[in-house]
């Protein structure tokens, strides 16, 4: 496996021997139990670890996060690694993906949570609303991921997708659906362009507050309305 390269030192800071320890633990442990591909382990920086961390910028202070369909901990495992000021949990439904999270919350004693279940479920609804920002990579397209990740934000809260070369294939697709589920109008940002040779591709939609329905008078019953005029 590669070292660490220069700018990982300006992506992670003084956290980066935990950013280390963990790309050590994908490239061993990770490959061992199938949550990446051999071939991987030498773009692990790049592709990975660096890729998930910055979009660390997309995210405001203290932000509450959901890490959608976590996998292996990307993107959340190096977001709270480059940003301790989060509140992360990272959501998985598979066991084995759960334990593997929970030895490497604990392995690197970071302040994030594990909880076992999918977004859809009307437990995971109860227990995760109200996040600021829910983050997902490579978890499904975006009118799905946006139906799963609506029900957790709150209102004004963002959906912040991680995507590559379709992002805006799928903004065009399904940009009418994510509206009509409440969502702003996709938009597609790149991060991490002043250190990575590849920014990393994001989609931002935003949980609007929703439209109440316009009260009009043209029904008002002018009996009950003439009660209240003033008499001559």
């Amino acid at each position: 496996m590669k070292h660490p390269p220069q700018i990982a030192t300006t992506v992670f800071g003084d956290n980066l021997t935990a950013a280390v320890r963990f790309t050590e633990l994908l490239a061993a442990v990770g490959v061992e139990r199938g949550l990446i591909g051999p071939r991987e382990v030498d773009r692990l920086w790049d592709r990975h670890i660096l890729n998930s961390a910055v979009i660390a910028s997309a995210l405001p202070e203290g932000a509450r996060v959901v890490d959608l369909g976590s996998g292996a901990g990307l993107p959340g495992v190096p977001l709270i690694i480059a940003r301790p000021d989060l509140e992360v949990t990272l959501l998985e439904p598979m066991a084995r993906r759960v334990a593997w999270l929970t030895e490497v919350v604990d392995t690197l004693s970071l302040s994030a949570s594990v909880v076992r279940g999918r977004a859809e479920e009307p437990a995971i609804k109860r227990q995760l609303a109200g996040a600021d920002v829910v983050i997902a990579r490579a978890v499904a397209p975006l009118a799905r991921l946006w139906a799963w990740s609506a029900p957790l934000l709150r209102e004004g809260g963002r959906l912040v997708a991680l995507k590559g070369e379709s992002a805006d294939e799928e903004v065009e697709r399904d940009g009418s659906a994510v509206a009509r589920a409440g969502g702003s109008q996709p938009v597609v940002e790149q991060r991490g362009a002043d250190l990575l040779a590849v920014p990393t591709t994001i989609v931002v939609v935003t949980r609007l507050e929703p439209k109440r329905p316009e009260r009009h008078d043209r029904g008002r019953n002018p009996r009950r309305a003439g009660k209240h005029a003033q008499r001559p």
